[in-house]
């Protein structure tokens, strides 16, 4: 069975993912940094869950090593928790603002990615899922027709193109390992007071798929729920 952790499984993108993963057989492992919200959500999935905190160097090694003891191993890995910050007036956007977003947002996942990584190395088919978005994407910004084109995101969309460069060098260097960046989509969720025109299942498309591949599946892409997108 695959054993699939997901960070920020407790809610939206996370939970409705955990939701279809067990639905396709996997082993789903929920993680969260609210103990009380994590077992609510694991309990209502009828799935795992463990405590973790992205920022916290101490949090991600206890949670991997929890993986271990109780679960035995990961093969998939599915970076999923974030956090927008402020939205809105670039200029009176502060480096503390900017430091905690790309903290959690970037910075977690090499967290994360470095702590699993001798987990995911024993797997026989092992994968990493990185969320990112189009408003970390320089082509889909410029693009006058997207709706991410007009969205003052100044630390969100600097963590998501960070996030973008993780991906597409760890896919080079990790060879041995699936490693993806996927876009949900403008999508009905806690992040934009559910105004997003898809639903949270049609964003979980692009994760579903991803975090399903086979050593013979695509590593190093950028997709969305309707195929590639530009860089």
């Amino acid at each position: 069975m695959t054993t699939t952790l997901i960070t920020g499984g407790n809610k939206s993108l996370g939970f409705e993912a955990a939701r279809r993963l067990k639905d396709l057989g996997h082993r789903v492992v929920i993680g969260a940094r609210d103990a009380e919200r994590g077992q609510r959500a694991a309990e209502e999935l009828g799935v795992e869950w463990v405590g973790i905190d992205v920022t916290s160097d101490e949090s991600v090694a206890s949670a991997a090593k929890e993986v271990r003891e109780r679960f035995g191993g990961l093969d998939v890995l599915v970076n999923n928790a974030g956090i927008s910050g402020p939205i809105g007036a670039v200029d009176e956007y502060t480096a503390a603002d900017l430091t905690a977003v790309l903290d959690t947002n970037a910075v977690g996942i090499v967290r994360t990615t470095h702590a699993f990584l001798p987990l995911l190395r024993e797997s026989a088919a092992p994968v990493i899922v990185n969320v990112t978005s189009g408003l970390g994407s320089f082509a889909v910004r410029s693009d006058e027709s997207r709706i991410e084109h007009s969205v003052p995101s100044l630390g969100y969309s600097a963590s998501k193109a960070a996030v973008n460069m993780l991906t597409s060098v760890y896919a080079q260097f990790l060879p041995e390992l699936r490693i993806n960046t996927v876009d949900p989509g403008y999508t009905a969720t806690d992040f934009n007071g559910h105004a997003g025109p898809q639903t949270v299942t049609e964003g979980t498309d692009a994760i579903v798929a991803m975090a399903s591949i086979g050593l013979d599946g695509p590593t190093g892409t950028f997709t969305d729920r309707h195929g590639a997108v530009a860089w």
